[in-house]
């Protein structure tokens, strides 16, 4: 049986100890300097705070971020399981004291925008910022899946992605359960960008329902217009997918990840604040100053788009949604659905 060091005391890592731990796989959860609760907790009473669920009674082990030498040791592989906020935390912290025989998995969804308007997955950052030398194999997961009904065994369909075919087939041994189906692909940046953007478009979603509620908060949910916008997110999508040269198959993971997205959390929330009328600045000041990766991959990808544009490479005209979020987010703008902006004319 293997021992896998988890890195990030969140829901989600968190969540992955099951399908593990009853494979008879021991986890090592190491919390950050920002799990310390959590990891009292769990030491104390099995009991993950956050994830609200007890973890599995057997096969788990508990460390504090400044025992993770201890961790690592004899471990056969690495979970990276902090927010697309700990990345450079990951990757200065974490990762020199990884060797290069132990392949890493990240749950971290995201990426970085560069200046010629080039997107790239987190693995392919973490590789470009460590030392020539490094052979550490990062691998990564893509596709529609909540902690919560993780932990339950509700079933979830995901991709692991990769560059080795064995380090793939390797995890996905450890990880597969009757509930959690793994598929497996070599297109990190296509898995990896389809999953990210689900985050950016969630709140292109949830503009509607927040349209819908009104300013009072009394309205009637809509569905049209969810659909609507739900369907031109996708078909956005697949032109981002395009642009970054990933295969337009991943779709699938964006788009499941997508719709499970917008149902809950604090992203479907700020889009709902939005809609009603909120600007930006007031409506992140109703969420008390929480932190959103949705806003982050919103202001990258159209920093992105933009660039391209620029450069002649896309055309601003395909992004009508991105563009209207991007201009809510950082321009002040009140929300304004471009509907026209969406529609086509194709004649055969």
């Amino acid at each position: 049986m293997s021992v896998i060091a988890y890195v990030g005391a969140g829901q989600m890592a968190s969540a992955l100890s099951f399908p593990v731990t009853e494979n008879g796989h021991t986890v090592r959860l190491v919390g950050t300097h920002l799990d310390r609760d959590i990891i009292e907790s769990l030491k104390e009473k099995g009991y993950h705070p956050t994830l609200k669920r007890d973890l599995p009674e057997n096969n788990m082990e508990y460390y504090h971020i400044e025992d993770l030498k201890e961790a690592l040791k004899g471990a056969d592989a690495v979970l990276c399981g902090v927010s697309s906020f700990g990345v450079d935390w990951f990757l200065e912290q974490v990762i020199p004291h990884i060797p290069d025989h132990m392949p890493v998995l990240s749950v971290t969804k995201g990426m970085v925008d560069m200046e010629d308007g080039s997107l790239i997955p987190y693995p392919d950052y973490w590789k470009m910022k460590m030392p020539k030398e490094r052979s550490l194999a990062i691998n990564a997961i893509g596709g529609p899946c909540t902690s919560y009904e993780l932990a339950d065994g509700d079933h979830s369909s995901v991709a692991f992605c990769g560059e080795e075919e064995k380090t793939l087939k390797f995890f996905k041994e450890i990880f597969e359960a009757p509930y959690y189906h793994i598929s497996l692909s070599t297109d990190v940046i296509g898995v990896e960008c389809a999953v990210a953007l689900k985050n950016a478009y969630a709140l292109g979603v949830s503009l509607a329902v927040g349209l819908a509620m009104g300013e009072d908060g009394e309205g009637r949910l809509k569905y049209n217009s969810q659909a609507a916008l739900f369907g031109q997110s996708v078909k956005e999508m697949k032109k981002l997918l395009e642009l970054v040269g990933g295969g337009e198959e991943n779709l699938i993971y964006g788009a499941g990840d997508l719709y499970v997205t917008i149902f809950g959390g604090r992203t479907r929330r700020i889009g709902t604040l939005l809609g009603q009328g909120y600007s930006f600045k007031d409506a992140m000041a109703k969420l008390e100053g929480v932190t959103l990766e949705s806003i982050v991959i919103a202001t990258r990808t159209a920093r992105a788009v933009r660039r391209l544009a620029e450069a002649g490479k896309a055309d601003l005209a395909d992004f009508p949604l991105l563009m209207h979020v991007d201009e809510i987010i950082n321009e002040g703008q009140r929300v304004d659905i471009p509907w026209k902006a969406f529609t086509t004319e194709k004649f055969a």
